[in-house]
């Protein structure tokens, strides 16, 4: 029995192999049988391709216009009575049209452009190429006509060309139903190329507003080939500006730029009425503006210095020092803008008082501001956060917090390291903005005037300012330095992204000359142009172009001096000096102003009675027991 069993398994077991076999067997052949028919059929492919263009073309180089058009027309046959399950093996059929289509309309355009360039008369073979295989070339010249008529309507074009141009080819076949209704046109074409040269200078130059409502004022006023083409460009401009100007306006009413944002959206509203997001980002930009007026008046400018953001280190014991007396507190900084709001001061561009676009001549521009509002100028002097300052409470340098607004970072008289918006000037200021809009008129800040003696908003930026830096640690107690390469490389950047910042959250920036010089009118040119040449190489690379140029300890050179000249000729177009009432005068191709101090030394001054009550302002951390 169990020989038996054996056995009769071992049968089962080779019936199973051979069945296994003959189905492998089969596989295997229709495997083949398909890969052949494959290989046929692609190699049959491969050899129409091969031969069917070349065909074509050598028909058109032999004037065998009727081969070559025969060539086409079977492929396009066969294209035409494709099954749509035949569409994936279709296409190489389209490329061949599309390859014949190409090798006619480079001839074409080969024909054109020497008509073109050259005053080229066609030949009896030109004519004969373009009337036989019309059934391609009409699209082709067509193309070239309208082509030709834009480039007149853009200026790029003489009309005597387009002229000789139409001559050349109107004859020919069934050319002449494009072009004789464009000849018709050429005198409208040739009349309103002013204004949309106008339109399109606009538009490269980003101003989709002015290149959108141009083109409308012409296509209003012409039918045609005109009118088509304006309208065709509205269409074309309108997709292309909307998300950026979207982008630009939504940002605008971020920085409480309102006014700019109020004339955009207006704008936009013009253009795409019927789009509710646009009409409710006009609601919001006109709910934050009013009534403007031009001021012609006095125009404050207030400046200060760092601020003491410590005041247990800068009046505490044994850390008390007179220097405190150049800086006030962020508490006082804070009272002074409450009582600068309260009395109707408004943040303004001093740039928006002049034009200078010409660099050789400068234009008075009467200052706009909202209706019972006074312009003020605040000017930050000098940030760069000199190692004396230390001890006074003042910040060591500015930093970036992760929602990527700019904070003051100081030591306490702990130890410890504070970062904080409302350490600095800077993050008070945007502060209040934040909280007073109309504070600001169209998101005006202030002007950081900059330079470059031991550091740049705190960080070492070149090796010129280590040794300055490190006398000046010594002399505060603090460690010295000794950056490398990368770590100033590094620091270089970290400045050009907190400048970054500041200009989108609408600071500005000024020079105070690289070395701070004490007394820029007692200082001879060359060392003027020496310490300026080295502003430029190493501060002003990270600020981008500076109009503006703060006279340290307010010792301004008069407009008509050679070092004057020199500053103007660099592009400085606005200086500030010093003077406690406020004051401003057009010069030579410069505007000057006079900005008032605010120290702990000057808040009594008569002067500012006008700008706060210096009872409000004075910080009780100034007092201090005498007996500490």
């Amino acid at each position: 029995m169990t020989v038996f069993s054996s056995e009769y398994h071992v049968g089962e077991d080779d019936r199973k192999n051979s069945k296994s076999f003959h189905i492998s067997a089969v596989i295997c052949a229709v495997a083949l049988i398909v890969l052949g028919l494959t290989t046929v059929f692609v190699g049959r492919k491969s050899a129409y391709e091969m031969d069917t263009v070349p065909s074509f073309e050598k028909a058109i180089d032999e004037g065998r216009y009727s081969d070559a058009l025969s060539i086409y027309r079977e492929v396009q046959d066969e294209v035409l009575k494709a099954s749509p399950e035949d569409q994936e093996s279709n296409e190489y059929r389209v490329k061949l049209l599309d390859d014949m289509e190409n090798i006619v309309r480079t001839r074409v355009d080969s024909i054109c452009e020497r008509i073109i360039d050259s005053r080229y008369v066609l030949t009896a073979s030109d004519i004969n190429f373009l009337d036989s295989m019309r059934e391609l070339t009409s699209s082709v010249v067509s193309e070239r006509m309208y082509k030709i008529c834009e480039d007149l309507l853009l200026g790029k074009i003489e009309k005597p060309v387009v002229m000789f141009f139409f001559e050349q080819l109107q004859p020919i076949g069934n050319f002449s139903a494009t072009a004789s209704p464009l000849l018709r046109e050429l005198d409208f074409i040739e009349t309103a190329t002013g204004d949309v040269r106008t339109a399109e200078e606009a538009l490269s130059g980003g101003d989709y507003i002015t290149a959108v409502k141009k083109y409308t004022q012409v296509n209003d006023n012409y039918d045609g080939f005109v009118g088509d083409y304006c309208e065709k460009r509205v269409t074309t401009i309108k997709a292309a500006m909307y998300e950026p100007m979207m982008d630009e306006g939504e940002h605008m009413l971020q920085t409480y730029k309102f006014y700019s944002a109020e004339r955009l959206f207006s704008d936009l509203a013009v253009i795409f009425p019927e789009d509710e997001m646009i009409k409710g980002n006009l609601l919001t930009a006109t709910s934050h503006t009013s009534e403007v007026r031009e001021y012609r008046g006095p125009i404050e400018v207030i400046c200060v210095r760092s601020l003491i953001a410590d005041t247990d280190t800068a009046f505490a014991g044994r850390y008390h020092s007179g220097n405190t007396d150049l800086y006030l507190t962020t508490s006082e900084f804070e009272k002074i803008l409450e009582n600068l709001y309260e009395r109707d001061y408004v943040l303004v561009d001093p740039e928006n008082l002049i034009e200078s676009s010409d660099p050789t001549f400068l234009l008075e521009r009467n200052l706009k501001v909202p209706k019972g509002k006074k312009p003020l100028v605040v000017v930050i002097e000098n940030l760069q956060y000199n190692a004396a300052a230390y001890s006074c409470g003042t910040c060591r340098r500015l930093v970036l917090n992760d929602e990527n607004q700019v904070c003051g970072e100081y030591k306490n008289s702990r130890g410890d390291t504070i970062v904080s918006r409302t350490a600095e000037s800077i993050g008070i200021l945007d502060t209040f903005v934040e909280n007073h809009p109309d504070f600001t008129y169209d998101g005006a800040k202030g002007i950081i005037s900059v330079s470059g003696y031991e550091a740049c908003f705190g960080y070492i930026i070149s090796e010129d300012e280590v040794d300055d830096r490190n006398s000046a640690l010594v002399a505060a107690n603090q460690p010295q330095i000794n950056p490398t390469a990368e770590e100033i490389a590094y620091n270089r950047n970290r400045v050009t992204e907190i400048v970054n910042v500041l200009a989108d959250n609408g600071w500005q920036f000024a020079s105070c000359t690289y070395s701070y010089i004490e007394d820029c009118r007692n200082t001879e040119k060359p060392i003027l142009v020496e310490d300026t040449e080295k502003w430029l190489d190493q501060i002003g690379s990270l600020f981008g172009e500076v109009h503006m140029l703060v006279y340290p300890n307010g010792n301004y050179i008069y407009g008509t001096d050679e070092r004057a000249v020199y500053y103007k000729n660099l592009g400085f177009r606005i200086f500030f000096g010093g003077g406690a009432t406020p004051y401003y005068t057009y010069g030579d191709n410069y505007l000057y102003l006079d900005r008032a101090m605010m120290s702990y030394k000057t808040l009594n001054r008569k002067a500012y009675e006008e700008l706060f009550d210096y009872t409000q302002i004075l910080d009780p951390a100034r007092i201090v027991d005498t007996d500490t």
